[in-house]
């Protein structure tokens, strides 16, 4: 015979149970988890209330707990004869799990999840959640066409079962691939239609979150700045109505963080990456704290505070962040620019993913050219450009604009200089990004002056200065105000380097031993000095260097 006690728990848990689902719907996942987990000391949730409690753990950051009540789900389902949901319970245990770095965990729940579905003996919608790994195996190992192949046959699968966040999943996957890889016009497709789909609210909230930042990351693979900045702030106000999660919002402080920096609201943007990288590593996610802490290295390097740069640098590095190429152009602001030389090139030799070269092509052209190296800089110019057209990205097309415009003003062309530099000051305005439009203007400057038309470089001096000092972008000021530089003939920085030594007396063999290039390199540079000081020896070349004070006497 019942009790009346045991009526009254009865009604108590079933009401803490209801109050949970109400308050999960509402995404008030702290109330959702205290109310469900109320419920739950006092009776064992049902499989389906144990997923909901799970969710609300994952998104304030309870990670250990989403996988233990998960994996209690997964086996309450395998009680209730329910093989399928047992599946996709597991499924996302070892997704997430891999996620975390674990691959042993997760490759046995991920099995027994495969060994599940097979027993079912039929077609079924969880084959498609199983195929999702195999993507990124497919990724990590180079093949990408065959990782653009599955994520297009788990599309197909989430369209035979009408199943939205298998679909949303596999687009934005898609899309992703197809835009780092060359392939941008399709790969922004289908991450919009993944976007609509997570924008109308007709995705779980987990999977919500996974699209949001994979589309952002995915528009920032294809240098596509106004889609970045508008999903940026769509992903913004799903945080910012979500108050109590911790999930994604790391994350999406980073974003948070490009945007604001590129539109010139440094301080802010500074403010952002540190809670960034504080809520990063609250939810388990290093790699997007690395992020966060390069963010702020490079906000701390365009402000001139070098050593906090660098120190942000090593904080990203230690979260597996490469910092690069933040850390090369640190170098050259620190007149090491053998060295920065030296980093970026070893870091662009080790990259072969185009949308990531792009990333670190303009870094190059700029330490070559201060180093004086202007074939290194042409050559990483032309590769800048035809990763701008395959692209068609308006943001890699300025950073184009303006590498080839630095080129050839140091090749001394400043009227070839000119168009492309103006090209990149117009798209830089109509992009709202201040600081590479000042950087720009600055370098209009010396073309006109150059040209000898000392109004226009002016003007554009002093806009230029203007919004420098409104950011607190010290070096790049300095550079601009800085007294015109000595007449060099033409000769580049490495090419007065080799003259010293050449004055000096020193042989061909010892000049490339005491700048760590090869003779014959020796000899090239040898041959341009000559030629660009109407000389035809050595001695010819030491006599023209001290007359004109190119080197001490």
């Amino acid at each position: 015979m019942r009790r009346p006690s045991d009526n009254h728990r009865e009604v108590t848990v079933l009401a803490a149970v209801e109050l949970g689902r109400e308050h999960y719907a509402a995404r008030a996942w702290s109330d959702a988890h205290a109310a469900l987990s109320a419920a739950d000391r006092q009776a064992p949730l049902a499989a389906e209330d144990l997923e909901l409690l799970a969710v609300a753990a994952y998104m304030i950051g309870h990670q250990d707990e989403y996988t233990d009540t998960l994996g209690r789900a997964h086996r309450a389902h395998l009680d209730a004869g329910e093989g399928l949901k047992a599946a996709r319970c597991a499924g996302w245990i070892g997704t997430n799990l891999a996620m975390q770095g674990e691959p042993g965990r997760a490759g046995g729940w991920l099995s027994r999840a495969r060994r599940l579905v097979e027993r079912e003996g039929r077609e079924c919608v969880e084959q498609g959640y199983l195929l999702i790994p195999a993507i990124f195996e497919h990724e990590a190992h180079g093949d990408i066409e065959a990782a653009i192949s599955t994520a297009g046959e788990v599309m197909r699968i989430a369209e035979r079962f009408g199943d939205a966040d298998l679909l949303a999943i596999a687009a934005q996957g898609q899309g992703t691939l197809m835009a780092e890889h060359g392939r941008a016009r399709e790969g922004l497709a289908l991450m919009d239609e993944a976007m609509l789909a997570v924008t109308t609210g007709d995705i779980s909230p987990i999977v919500s979150g996974i699209v949001y930042c994979g589309v952002i990351h995915g528009c920032q693979a294809a240098h596509e700045l106004r889609r970045a900045q508008e999903w940026t702030a769509a992903l913004s106000a799903w945080c910012e109505a979500q108050p109590d999660m911790v999930a994604f919002t790391g994350r999406c402080l980073v974003h948070r963080t490009e945007i604001l920096a590129l539109d010139g609201s440094w301080t802010q943007a500074l403010e952002e990456a540190q809670r960034a990288g504080e809520r990063c590593l609250e939810g388990r996610n290093p790699r997007a704290a690395g992020e966060a802490e390069y963010l702020q290295g490079e906000l701390h390097r365009m402000q001139g505070r070098l050593d906090a740069a660098e120190e942000a640098y090593r904080r990203a590095s230690h979260h597996g962040r490469e910092p690069q190429p933040g850390l090369a152009l640190l170098r050259a602001a620190q007149g090491q620019s053998g060295t920065a030389l030296a980093a970026i090139r070893r870091a662009i030799g080790e990259t072969t993913e185009r949308s990531a070269r792009a990333r670190l092509l303009p870094a190059l052209v700029e330490i070559a050219l201060d180093a004086g190296d202007v074939e290194q800089a042409r050559g990483a110019c032309a590769e800048l450009e035809e990763l701008a057209a395959a692209f068609e990205s308006a943001q890699l097309a300025a950073v184009a604009a303006r590498a080839r415009g630095a080129l050839e003003l140091q090749a001394g062309d400043p009227g070839a200089a000119l168009p492309s530099l103006r090209r990149a000051a117009e798209s830089w305005q109509e992009l709202g990004a201040p600081y590479e439009l000042a950087r720009t203007r600055a370098l209009v400057a010396l073309a006109c002056s150059a040209l000898g038309d000392a109004d226009a470089s002016r003007m554009e001096q002093d806009a230029a200065r203007g919004t420098l000092a409104a950011l607190g972008a010290a070096p790049d000021l300095a550079r601009l105000d800085a007294p015109p530089a000595r007449d060099h003939h033409g000769l580049s920085a490495r090419e007065l380097e080799v003259l010293r030594l050449v004055a000096s007396g020193a042989g061909n063999k010892a000049i490339a031993a005491e700048l760590v290039l090869s003779e014959k390199t020796i000899e090239r540079h040898l041959s341009n000095i000559f030629a660009k000081l109407g000389v035809s020896s050595r001695a010819a070349a030491t006599a023209f260097a001290y007359e004109h004070g190119l080197v001490a006497a």
